[in-house]
């Protein structure tokens, strides 16, 4: 550390400790980025799933299940993730569980996946219903006819269509998903955006803040790159 503030000092011929500042606020800054790419991936891989089963709830022909979850629906859709962070933070300590005298605790980590899964869930779900009902009724009725039942026709047949049109769609959320994990903040949660914060604050400026929107749009960067190139994989059911 000492060597390479040095090295950064006369490379630059900069103050010392204005250097070493600026090598901690970036290796603190790469460590939040772990975290919120965790936050990001974890959210990710159980929302996608929870997702189709709510799409399939909505779509459901029984008047209980489907109305129950619009109802949910209505409920996430229309309430601000912020509040939905603290209301599964804190809502289960009110209810602290012991096991063998121990207290089940609800770590702030866990529950910012929880939310973030069930937002989210809420959203891929809309897009993944839209996405099947856009297929038309006459290819399943032609499935039906070459003898395909109905899990060969999804999986084999409709599935693919959807996921080609779904990608725009599912590509904005996913990169709105990078940008909201900076909310995890208020659950004192050490991503990206607290130590952007702290180094802020510490510092007293702004462009650790400046530093940390290059991180976003890195990340953002990518992930963009990846819808492109699916896009361009499914195109040939175009």
């Amino acid at each position: 550390m000492n060597s390479m503030v040095t090295f950064f000092s006369n490379l630059f011929k900069a103050d010392t400790k204005a250097v070493e500042n600026y090598i901690q606020m970036l290796l603190s800054m790469l460590s939040g980025s772990a975290t919120t790419l965790s936050i990001f991936i974890l959210t990710l891989l159980f929302a996608v799933p929870f997702a189709m089963l709510v799409a399939l709830g909505r779509m459901s022909k029984n008047k209980i299940l489907s109305g129950s979850v619009n109802v949910f629906l209505l409920i996430i859709r229309g309430t601000p993730l912020m509040l939905q962070l603290l209301i599964v933070y804190f809502v289960p300590k009110l209810f602290a569980v012991k096991v063998f005298g121990t207290t089940i605790r609800w770590s702030s980590y866990i529950a910012a996946i929880v939310a973030f899964s069930i937002n989210y869930a809420a959203y891929f779900a809309e897009i993944y219903r839209g996405g099947i009902e856009a297929i038309p009724k006459g290819q399943y009725e032609a499935c039906q006819v070459l003898g395909y039942n109905k899990s060969q026709t999804f999986f084999k047949i409709i599935l693919p269509q959807v996921v080609k049109r779904i990608i725009p769609a599912m590509g904005n959320e996913v990169i709105t998903l990078v940008k909201d994990t900076s909310l995890v903040t208020i659950l004192s949660i050490q991503e990206l955006m607290y130590f952007a914060k702290s180094s802020s604050n510490r510092m007293v400026s702004f462009t650790p803040l400046l530093i940390a929107g290059i991180f976003y749009f890195v990340m953002n960067w990518l992930v963009a790159f990846i819808f492109r190139k699916l896009e361009k994989r499914f195109s040939y059911y175009s």
